[in-house]
């Protein structure tokens, strides 16, 4: 019999039940399972929602260093073998003193040739002023004349040449100078105790240093 005029809904009609939802899910207050809505809390396989990085994500973690530079690692610093550097500086150190050492023989080698060089200087300067006394002293010899008058020309002319090297004569007037004179003997007189009286051999200074002290006899007073 149809269901014409009657008030009750049959059991194939297409009224969904209050609260009950159809195979698509119209007319539910509630998701469903398999309902495309995020769980709050829960990320998809993205990563998306999520406020927690994953195991995977390229964030470093504190206090770690990438490969490319930086800060080494704790264990890393520790491996430096104080030896190695010991000897290291200990090298660098033996290094620069051989260069030094050597820097100074060469020096001192250089010195000395300089040296050597001033002296054979010195000399060649001082026989090229004695040579023109030698030619005084054979034309003296040669000399048909007076002999006294041509030793008189060469002993200026020698006496003109070693002063201009610094030769002087030292003096011998007054009292006795330990410092360049010679006492050989001491005798009475009536000079004053440690007056000099008499030069035996005459003293030069060579700048201002005694090349030869001049020898004297001092006076030891009338008393003595």
């Amino acid at each position: 019999m149809s269901g014409v005029g009657s008030t009750e809904p049959s059991e194939g009609a297409g009224f969904a039940r209050p609260g009950a939802a159809d195979s698509t899910g119209v007319g539910s207050t509630e998701p469903s399972e398999g309902a495309g809505f995020a769980r709050p809390g829960a990320a998809d396989s993205t990563g998306a929602g999520s406020t927690e990085p994953s195991e995977g994500a390229g964030f470093a973690r504190p206090g770690a260093a990438d490969h490319t530079g930086g800060e080494l690692p704790e264990e890393l610093e520790q491996t430096v073998d104080p030896l190695a550097e010991a000897e290291r500086q200990r090298d660098e150190y033996l290094d620069a003193l051989q260069r030094l050492k050597a820097e100074f023989d060469n020096y001192r080698k250089r010195v000395a040739r300089d040296q050597q060089e001033l002296a054979a200087r010195a000399h060649e300067r001082l026989v090229a002023e004695l040579v023109p006394v030698l030619d005084d002293l054979e034309r003296a010899i040669n000399h048909e004349g007076d002999i006294e008058e041509g030793v008189r020309l060469v002993h200026r002319a020698l006496a003109a040449a070693l002063a201009k090297e610094g030769l002087a004569e030292i003096a011998t007037d007054g009292a006795f100078d330990p410092h360049t004179q010679e006492a050989l003997l001491s005798q009475p007189s009536s000079e004053e105790e440690g007056t000099v009286i008499q030069v035996l051999q005459k003293g030069y200074t060579l700048g201002d240093r005694v090349l030869r002290p001049a020898r004297v006899v001092i006076s030891a007073g009338e008393n003595a």
